[in-house]
């Protein structure tokens, strides 16, 4: 079915029957991505006494506990309360859904004993002013990503100029396929998240940070809408859905 969607500078035509979700699915169990030293998420039905809470074992509904940590076990969407001093929920800072977006690839660069996303690679990819979203596919793109054990792997990260340039080419809502833009141990310095979020000096409350998202190699870097959903947490983070519709030709 298709559509057109207007924005205050262009009007994008998209199939709403042909949706690209870029989320990772989480599981009571190891069959998700782990990151940040925590152990797999649960999913639990309740137990009163001998009555547990699940149709095959007698009880009439199905009735489950779920214990995880949105940063840790899955895609997840955040705000500046990530690192901030005072609360902010991402729940307030995302309020519109629809974003026009652009996919890109990027095989991060060796540097020293890490593996960097610079502003020279972003600058060859994406120029600014061109999307309100910007998603990251990193190189090599490996299904494995999608339960893959992230604690003490040294993962790719961007460095600070590379957010300062995102920031700077009016890009809202960032979004990548690693536990974070930031390096995994960096002695809390969180140098892109700052960047980013342009935080302490002038904080963007509205733009937001997503991670540990996948997209299928079958998938082609370009022009996208993004539709973004999250669960209305009161939290800095949330867990979410980051839907994409390919854009076509009028």
């Amino acid at each position: 079915m298709k559509t057109q969607i207007k924005f205050s500078n262009r009007t994008l035509t998209i199939d709403l029957s042909k949706p690209i979700d870029i989320a990772i699915s989480l599981s009571g169990d190891d069959a998700n991505p782990l990151a940040w030293y925590l152990s797999a998420p649960k999913i639990t039905p309740v137990k009163e006494g001998d009555w547990i809470a699940k149709v095959s074992e007698g009880a009439s509904i199905n009735f489950n506990s779920i214990w995880f940590n949105p940063h840790a076990h899955g895609t997840h969407t955040e705000c500046y309360g990530h690192i901030s001093k005072e609360f902010y929920n991402v729940n307030k800072a995302l309020n519109k859904y629809f974003f026009t977006a652009k996919l890109i690839s990027v095989a991060p660069e060796k540097k020293g004993e890490d593996f960097v996303i610079s502003k020279q690679q972003l600058k060859t990819l994406f120029s600014p002013g061109s999307c309100e979203a910007l998603i990251i596919r990193t190189l090599p793109n490996l299904k494995s990503k999608k339960q893959k054990n992230y604690n003490h792997s040294n993962w790719p990260y961007l460095t600070e100029s590379a957010a300062t340039y995102i920031r700077e080419a009016g890009v809202e809502h960032l979004l990548i396929d690693l536990p974070s833009v930031d390096k995994e141990k960096d002695d809390g310095l969180l140098k892109a998240h700052r960047a980013f979020w342009n935080y302490p000096k002038a904080p963007r409350k509205h733009a937001t940070i997503t991670e540990l998202i996948y997209v299928p190699n079958k998938i082609t870097d370009g022009d996208y809408l993004l539709n973004l959903q999250i669960a209305p947490f009161k939290n800095d983070a949330s867990p979410s859905k980051p839907i994409l519709y390919k854009t076509l030709a009028k």
